[in-house]
């Protein structure tokens, strides 16, 4: 347990953050799983969008810091090459 006031301080800041970068990896995930979803169903016009609405918010996350910049070009990278083998 912390002992300092800027220790005790220092706590409620990493939870809240903590807190905020859940909150950001999870809406990531959904991004992601519904680009996934749409990849399974076939269906190449809904890939497309659901990629067009998950690429920002995997860039967004790799700007504040919940993944690394290049973990998100990769993943973004894997799934618009997913998406476009649906069209051949």
């Amino acid at each position: 347990m912390a002992n300092t006031t800027s220790a005790k301080k220092a706590t409620r800041k990493i939870a809240r953050r903590t807190a905020v970068n859940k909150a950001r990896r999870s809406r990531i995930r959904s991004f992601v799983r519904k680009v996934e979803e749409a990849i399974a169903s076939g269906d190449q016009a809904v890939a497309a969008e659901a990629l067009k609405a998950a690429q920002p918010e995997l860039m967004r996350a790799a700007t504040k810091g919940v993944l690394h910049a290049n973990t998100a070009s990769r993943k973004v990278s894997r799934l618009a090459q997913r998406v476009k083998a649906l069209s051949v």
